[in-house]
């Protein structure tokens, strides 16, 4: 029980913390929420944290084994920091709404534009559900953060510990999502450029300190093993 509890909230804390940077899908509930009203957004919202919550399962049932070995799992805690560290400073950096923290080519940006417009979704549910379908930088992040729950052992490796962890995940981005909707409809879609901005380098002050605690673990474990 304790471990569906931990992996729980272990994925709240990061599904929370990467909801917020502004992008594609924050961008789309801000938009058609002003114009659509709450409702609207909120199933936005929802059919991103499907989607979302699809792809964290798909992380953690295909690869959680490879990660929890030996140097495999020593690798990924360095590697995670990095990641954590680098997406933290970008998120922090950033300057202006219109920019991506992590762009990952026009390529890709392509990609996701082509599948839209493949399936296009008329529903508020489909809409959210496409969008992230198509987000390559979910599946990325997906894969690197189930790598750092399983090799850090925030989330063990058993199937208490991925539900735990999946089911935080879908709490966090929910919990973002619905806030988000519910605040468009407060402010009858009205929201800076500075307020946003605010909220994006929060949730980089969030993972650079999420980092730093990281780098705290990985070095007292390194100070015990050579006593």
């Amino acid at each position: 029980m304790m471990d569906f509890l931990f992996a729980s909230l272990t994925g709240f804390i990061f599904g929370l913390l990467l909801s917020v940077p502004i992008g594609p899908i924050n961008l789309t509930i801000i938009n058609e929420g002003a114009r659509r009203g709450f409702y609207w957004a909120m199933m936005i919202g929802l059919g991103a944290t499907a989607m979302e919550v699809i792809y964290c399962f798909i992380a953690f049932t295909g690869f959680a084994s490879f990660f929890s070995k030996g140097y495999v799992k020593a690798a990924m805690e360095l590697f995670s920091f990095v990641f954590m560290l680098f997406l933290g400073t970008k998120f922090l950096l950033v300057k202006s709404v219109s920019q991506h923290p992590v762009d990952l080519g026009p390529t890709v940006d392509r990609l996701e534009v082509q599948l839209e417009e493949t399936i296009r979704p008329h529903s508020a549910f489909m809409i959210g559900f496409v969008r992230v379908m198509g987000n390559v930088g979910v599946r990325v992040f997906g894969i690197i953060l189930a790598a750092n729950f399983i090799s850090r052992e925030w989330v063990t490796p058993d199937w208490p510990g991925k539900l735990g962890c999946v089911t935080g995940v879908a709490l966090g981005t929910g919990s973002w999502f619905l806030g988000l909707s519910w605040l468009i409809s407060l402010g009858h879609g009205k929201l800076s450029e500075k307020t946003l901005l605010r909220m994006e380098h929060l949730s980089g002050i969030g993972l650079l300190a999420l980092a730093l605690i990281h780098a705290g673990i990985i070095i007292s474990q390194m100070v015990r093993h050579k006593i």
